[in-house]
């Protein structure tokens, strides 16, 4: 039989504890410091010791699933006053709440702007109550997986650590055996995308248009029905680069698409591996060159003069390819891993969705 019961009833709510200290008043340390969205600063001392489950009260509070901002916090903490601050008592577990949370749409209870989930409103939160040993079954197999999921993260983060070492260093050419430099310009064309007026981008057309905002993913397109000039155009294979708000490079492993102006077709040409370039744009080196001078005040932007003037290794092209090899290697294992992650993660969803949906 299960029961549903405000979040109120079945948990501890601590908002009268909470101290929230200014930025410039806060002094520095080892206890993390919590907001809405989670750990905002380390600072030199706590107000709460044990284990808590924070829930976003304004700012950011909730998921594009509607469900709210949750945070698992364990240990000293410091908590603003932009978060809710939940403890267990005896009629459920936390953890519980925390699973169940995770698949509560909130969205009839959020209000302003910026959004907020007041306490009156977050307490008459209905959750669904089993028995406590039914509570414990849950947690059980839902732990689990999200135990899984935390490792393969944290192996992801390994491995993109040992990733730029390797790449730090195999990247550093200075005194190398048939290393010289070169300017950008004369071993790569720089070739802008187009800029686009508000009324050109469609929420449907015959061309995406790849922007800085989906530069790394697949959300958020706008579509063009415009014929372009080649040039406007990547391909499966173009070597791409973002020169505002998202800096990188990007190897573009998709069909046609139309990119705009806050992003630059690279053409390598003259004995410079593609693949050795993207790698290179990634690369301290280039950072140490390129980002001491970027422009702009309210959005920071390289030029496209800044580019071209940069001096980029061009080792052999044997030698690029053993470089672009060992790399190679480095980031397949990555992505592997972040394959795994994503599989995981759909497995975690649909066995939380399935043991917590009580039909």
């Amino acid at each position: 039989m299960v029961e549903w019961k405000k979040l109120g009833e079945v948990c501890e709510v601590l908002d009268s504890q909470r101290k929230p200290v200014s930025k410039g008043k806060r002094s520095q340390g080892e206890y993390p410091y919590y907001g809405a969205n989670g750990i905002q600063d380390y600072v030199d001392g706590y107000i709460f010791d044990g284990t808590y489950l924070l829930l976003g009260e304004d700012g950011s509070v909730i998921n594009n699933d509607n469900s709210p901002v949750l945070h698992w916090a364990t240990g000293k903490i410091w908590v603003n006053n932009h978060a809710h601050i939940l403890q267990e008592n005896n009629k459920a577990l936390l953890r519980y709440l925390y699973y169940t949370l995770q698949c509560t749409d909130v969205s009839d209870i959020v209000r302003g702007m910026p959004p907020k989930i007041n306490q009156a409103n977050m307490r008459n939160i209905l959750i669904p109550i089993p028995s406590l040993e039914e509570q414990t079954r849950i947690v059980g197999i839902l732990d689990t997986f999200t135990s899984a999921i935390d490792n393969l993260k944290e192996q992801i983060a390994q491995r993109r650590k040992q990733y730029e070492y390797y790449r730090d260093q195999l990247l550093d050419l200075e005194g190398k055996e048939g290393m010289e430099r070169v300017l950008l310009k004369d071993v790569c064309e720089v070739i802008n995308g187009r800029a686009y007026s508000q009324p050109e981008l469609l929420n449907e057309g015959k061309y995406r248009v790849l922007r800085v905002g989906n530069f790394f993913s697949n959300d958020s397109w706008y579509y063009s029905d415009l014929e372009l000039e080649s040039k406007y155009y990547c391909q499966k294979g173009d070597l791409l680069y973002a020169w505002s708000a998202s800096f990188g490079p990007h190897i573009w492993e998709e069909e046609k698409v139309i990119y705009h102006y806050h992003i630059w077709k690279m053409d390598c040409s003259n004995g410079l591996h593609k693949k050795f370039m993207y790698y290179w744009l990634q690369s301290e080196d280039m950072k140490r060159q390129a980002f001491t001078n970027l422009h702009g005040a309210t959005m920071a932007h390289l030029t496209k003069a800044l580019m071209e003037a940069l001096m980029v290794p061009l080792p052999p092209l044997q030698e690029q390819q053993r470089i672009v090899s060992i790399l190679d290697t480095f980031e397949a294992s990555i992505q592997n891993l972040e394959a795994q992650l994503k599989e995981r993660q759909k497995q975690y969803e649909y066995y939380r969705n399935k043991l917590l949906s009580f039909e």
